[in-house]
């Protein structure tokens, strides 16, 4: 997502069992990285024939439209920057995996600064703000433009969320001074956006922000799935959007599981058009990823439709490995948890886990390493990564070893499992 909420403001450093969990989740998925398989799973894995996607048209897309806003930003060009913007706005552009281009444009646009900033907060200083300054100059110079106004909320607000997380870990010393820092940036952000109404201006990437900025307000909980609608109204086919209102509507952050299921059967009414029963689906997602107690409410057949309805509708390779790393490795029953599951959840979640096999047989012809890898990280949580290398080969172990586990017995009896654009077959023993 190219930009994160922050912790709500009553979860601090002293949430001791949360943080010590958080930790252990991302040692057992780095340890899951760097894994073997096992040696009757590495014979079985030479028996399958996937073609491999190290950098996906997925990738590609998301660096042109980041590296163009990063260009036009260098290159001082704002007025274009605006427009590109407000085109992909308007237009609606995305990349194939429905990643919205002009909040990317306005990452892009950003990155430098936000990155400035964090290395000195990585290394235990204040950000220099001058550059920060330069860009509240720009926009005097382009007064009225909310494209702008949009890439300077979102830098105060990345900064102001960088600090927040550097002083919530220990990194950077809290004080008073630290705290007020990061309530200036927050509202430095809410006051940017304050005079542009996303519906009037047809943008849904205001709309975003908007939403992205109720993590720095008092009692977000009354307004998230107001704002959520309106943005997913905006936009419907953008499936963040949708992941994004189900990932806040998580109890630690500003719902009810009660309210997580409310929200995600009207938002599969409102984008039925466009998504079948997807709109659940995406609902869902990234709850189930960071939550396993969101099972308790979850109606898994009426999931388990959306998902069909999913790749039906959206048939983008990205998408299909997301949902199948989502089945084989989210739902896998020997993920790691920081606690049980919940009563009766098992079940369910074993359902789920079971669509690995018809979203592979009916739609999976390419792997995309990095997705599956990036399935064993929760969401919303960024540690340091290995190299890009290393992911993309523990990516395709990943995938390959749970292709490899849900067909053994064709595998043992002979059989090789294919992979092409014509969908998955299994040649015969020779």
């Amino acid at each position: 997502m190219p930009f994160m909420s922050r912790l709500p403001k009553d979860q601090t450093s002293t949430d001791a069992t949360e943080s010590n969990a958080a930790d252990g989740f991302l040692e057992g998925a780095l340890s899951r990285l760097r894994r073997k398989p096992d040696p009757d799973l590495e014979d079985l894995m030479k028996r399958i024939i996937l073609p491999s996607l190290p950098v996906s048209d997925e990738e590609m897309a998301r660096a042109t439209h980041q590296d163009l806003g990063l260009k036009l930003a260098r290159q001082d060009l704002w007025e274009d920057l605006a427009d590109r913007i407000d085109y992909a706005d308007e237009s609606r552009l995305a990349t194939p995996g429905g990643e919205a281009a002009s909040l990317l444009l306005a990452f892009g646009a950003r990155s430098d600064l936000v990155a400035a900033a964090e290395d000195a907060i990585h290394d235990g200083m204040n950000p220099d703000m001058s550059g920060m300054e330069a860009m509240e100059d720009i926009l005097l110079d382009h007064h009225g433009r909310h494209a702008l106004a949009l890439v300077v909320a979102l830098s105060h607000f990345d900064i102001g969320w960088a600090l927040q997380t550097a002083t919530t870990s220990g990194e950077l010393a809290a004080g008073p001074d630290t705290s007020d820092r990061i309530d200036a940036h927050f509202q430095r952000a809410v006051d940017l956006l304050a005079p542009y109404d996303p519906q009037e201006l047809d943008s849904p990437s205001l709309a975003a922000a908007k939403c992205a900025l109720l993590a720095t307000q008092r009692h977000p909980d009354r307004r998230v799935a107001d704002d959520y609608e309106k943005l997913i109204t905006l936009d419907p086919d953008c499936p963040r959007h949708m992941r994004a209102l189900g990932f806040h509507l998580l109890p630690r952050y500003y719902g009810t599981y009660d309210q997580l299921e409310l929200e995600a059967r009207r938002t599969a009414a409102r984008t039925g058009e466009v998504w079948g029963s997807g709109g659940y689906t995406w609902v869902y997602l990234d709850a189930l990823a960071t939550d396993d107690a969101a099972l308790i409410r979850l109606d898994a057949d009426y999931f388990i439709e959306g998902l069909e309805h999913i790749l039906g509708i959206k048939r983008d390779q990205h998408v299909t490995n997301q949902l199948a790393a989502f089945c084989a490795i989210t739902m896998a029953p020997d993920r790691a948890r920081p606690a049980a599951l919940p009563a009766g959840s098992e079940a369910t979640r074993s359902r789920l886990h079971d669509c690995l096999d018809w979203i592979l047989s009916k739609h999976l012809t390419e792997l995309h390493p990095l997705v599956w890898s990036q399935t064993l990280m929760s969401p919303g949580l960024t540690p340091a990564l290995p190299s890009r290398r290393a992911l993309v080969t523990r990516g395709r172990h990943a995938a390959l070893r749970a292709i490899a586990l849900r067909f053994a017995k064709d595998i043992a009896a002979g059989h090789t499992i294919a992979f092409s654009s014509s969908g998955m077959y299994r040649l015969p023993a020779l």
